[in-house]
């Protein structure tokens, strides 16, 4: 099918959400791809409008209020100007920053809520709602966690388990307690409206399921399939809060929308606020794409509920494509804004001045895209060091002193070069090697980019300049310099325009370097840029005759110091916050009498062969010598082990738990783990070796 062309681009990043400040993992889910998509798209001359704000609703925010001491607006206020300055001072180049607080933006989602209202669609029902009596106010789902009935993981939420990725609801909880007070909630009758979210599952099959099975990246499409094959459900958009949009309904005083409700619709009341009249143009015309750049925990609300609810509504383009991110941990660990382990936008800004583009080099190079990617300090000093320092940075720095070396710093002629000599013909046919090796680089480049593919685009941007860098190393002017300036001269005008495409290519990614080079160079070809970006073609930018600005280098080496700086502080902060906050061990559980304890079968097995479980980020599927048999486990430790981690380990399982079926395979047990406070699962195994099928007790 032959790809359709749109008249313009429509580019939300997901509303970050302003209850603290924006660390590298919410720049690298979505934030950092979507401003290189959009910086390629305006290089080839497109229409694009790239919207973003503040996402300022929900119980979240009133909950963070009465920790600080402040009204919920004070503390909106407080994070939307950080994130908003962390986002200019880095560089993300939104068309606007908007915010859900904004007026343009409540009106906007009261009147999206009356369009669907009009068709009778919403559900309205009366039931019973947990309920914190310590704390006076409605639980919302993400504000209960209990029991899992499906997997047994003790901290679920009231939505979906984390550990086994089962879509929940509050009430099928095992022990719910609330989040906010720790104490076990009340049931309690409250009136909601229901998007009807299940009567769109035929839909949601033949436009996603089916449209977008071969565009849509597989992280994305499996976890909407396996959300859709599980079933859909109504789900709530009001919630009963005193913070938050007013439901535009008599009969609904005291509630609000739903912030899941709301916040996508703030992409809509962004655009508004940015084009004015003009804004149906970017949400309502056929001609135009939309793409939602988010982390893989909004998945489900924009690729399932929130065309849905567009598709309700009528007037709509649904989006085309949604290339959402997995997870970046920090140094090994999770990134988590609880214990402080983190590394902070604004912190980095003033840690690293002037150094935007090399946390934008280091973030694109490990760039989550489907699974998860970790983030270590001595890995951003080993990229920047060996590659924008050594190989960028070199080759460009090289080629400018060499000209005003042997040419006072003006661009030399670019000879036609006789096969006078050996050191000639070799010349030449460097040039023909390195011509077509530079084009393929760029066009496997745009495709990347085309793609969604940031990091194979990034690594093809650097691949130019090896490419550089090994031409001016074979071709080598300085030992021409004395017999023939004319093949110096040629050689060096190639080099330059080598140089001048980096400078454009590198725009997307590396837009400081790039304004640096085009500085040196002392140009700013607007048209040639257009032209290398459409066309894929190498391009002239730099004219014979044309004088430089002086040498300078684009990049500086990260000193051991300033990586250990940063180490260091991660530590500290760990240790602080274990310290100040003292782990929060779980309660004990029902007692039970030893009879109950002796039907439990517990034994020591070894795991044998290890694999990945097929469209399961979760899951493991371990081979388990039990001592009386060879037995297939399922275990959601996926997140925690490899495969390859797993092999050979002393398991410690439960052997006659009745066999369970989990996604088309019987699994033959559980094995059993310890749940650190920050949620890390760890084996439990023998201090010494012991046979398998050693009997626990």
């Amino acid at each position: 099918m032959a790809k359709k062309s749109f008249k313009r681009t429509t580019v939300t990043a997901a509303l970050p959400y302003a209850n603290g400040p924006l660390h590298i993992g919410h720049v690298a889910g979505a934030y950092l791809p979507a401003d290189t998509y959009v910086r390629y798209l305006r290089l080839k001359g497109e229409d694009v409008a790239f919207v973003c704000g503040s996402d300022e609703h929900g119980v979240a925010i009133t909950l963070g209020a009465k920790k600080e001491g402040v009204t919920p607006k004070q503390f909106v206020d407080k994070y939307h100007e950080l994130m908003k300055k962390a986002f200019q001072d880095f560089g993300i180049s939104f068309d606007i920053y908007s915010r859900t607080s904004n007026p343009l933006h409540h009106q906007t989602s009261q009147d999206f809520f009356r369009k669907i209202d009009a068709q009778n669609l919403f559900i309205e029902e009366t039931s019973d709602q947990y309920y914190d009596e310590q704390e006076n106010i409605f639980l919302a789902d993400r504000y209960i966690v209990g029991t899992c009935p499906n997997c047994g993981h003790t901290n679920a939420y009231g939505d979906q388990c984390e550990k086994c990725g089962t879509s929940l609801s509050p009430r099928q909880l095992i022990n719910p307690r609330s989040t906010v007070s720790g104490k076990a909630p009340v049931l309690k009758p409250t009136k909601h409206w229901y998007f009807p979210l299940d009567k769109y599952e035929d839909w949601l099959k033949e436009w996603l399921i089916k449209g977008h099975k071969d565009d849509w990246k597989i992280n994305v499409y499996g976890q909407c399939k396996s959300w859709i094959d599980q079933g859909l459900q109504p789900r709530s958009i009001t919630r009963d809060l005193d913070w938050g949009i007013p439901v535009p309904r008599e009969d609904a005083k005291g509630k609000v929308l739903y912030v899941w409700f709301d916040a996508p619709i703030g992409y809509i009341s962004a655009t508004k606020e940015l084009k004015g009249d003009d804004w149906e143009k970017y949400w309502k015309d056929p001609d135009t794409r939309l793409i939602h750049f988010i982390g893989k925990d909004n998945i489900v609300f924009h690729c399932i509920i929130f065309p849905a609810m567009l598709q309700a509504e009528g007037s709509f383009i649904l989006p085309d494509n949604v290339p959402a991110n997995e997870f970046l941990n920090l140094e090994g660990d999770k990134i988590s804004t609880s214990r402080n382990h983190a590394v902070w936008l604004h912190e980095y800004l003033v840690d690293f001045p002037n150094r935007r583009d090399e946390l934008r080099y280091v973030l694109n190079s490990i760039s989550p895209e489907t699974k998860d990617s970790d983030f270590t300090w001595k890995d951003y000093q080993q990229k920047v060091n060996s590659e924008l320092v050594s190989i960028l940075g070199n080759f460009v720095n090289r080629v400018m002193v060499l000209t005003w070396k042997y040419f006072d710093g003006k661009v030399p002629s670019a000879h036609e070069l006789p096969a006078t000599s050996d050191k000639r013909k070799m010349v030449l046919a460097l040039y023909q090697q390195t011509h077509a090796e530079l084009e393929k680089s760029v066009g496997e480049l745009i495709a990347a980019l085309e793609g969604f593919r940031f990091r194979e685009a990034q690594f093809q941007l650097m691949n130019l300049a090896r490419v550089g860098n090994k031409f001016l190393a074979d071709t080598e002017p300085w030992k021409l310099a004395k017999d023939d300036r004319e093949a110096v001269g040629s050689i060096l005008s190639y080099s330059l325009m080598i140089v001048g495409n980096l400078a454009i290519a590198s725009e997307p990614f590396l837009p400081d370097g790039s304004a640096s080079i085009f500085h040196q160079l002392n140009i700013q070809p607007t048209s040639q840029k257009h032209l290398f970006w459409n066309t894929g073609k190498l391009v002239e930018p730099v004219p014979e005759g044309h004088m430089l600005r002086e040498a300078a280098l684009l990049y500086r080496q990260v000193e051991d110091a300033e990586i250990e700086v940063q180490v260091e502080k991660l530590r500290k902060s760990k240790a602080s916050k274990m310290e100040s906050a003292p782990p929060q061990i779980k309660p004990l559980k029902p007692e039970i009498v030893f009879d109950d304890f002796g039907k439990i079968d517990i034994r020591i097995g070894v795991v044998t062969p290890a694999e990945k479980m097929p469209k399961s980020d979760k899951l493991l599927k371990l081979t388990v010598n039990s001592g009386l048999d060879t037995r297939i486990i399922l275990s959601g430790i996926a997140k925690h082990y490899t495969p390859e981690e797993m092999v050979g380990k002393q398991v410690t399982f439960v052997a006659n738990l009745a066999p369970r079926k989990m996604m088309g395979t019987e699994s033959q047990g559980m094995i059993l783990m310890a749940e650190d406070t920050d949620g890390k699962l760890r084996l439990l195994q023998p201090s010494e070796l012991v046979a398998p099928g050693s009997l626990v007790s």
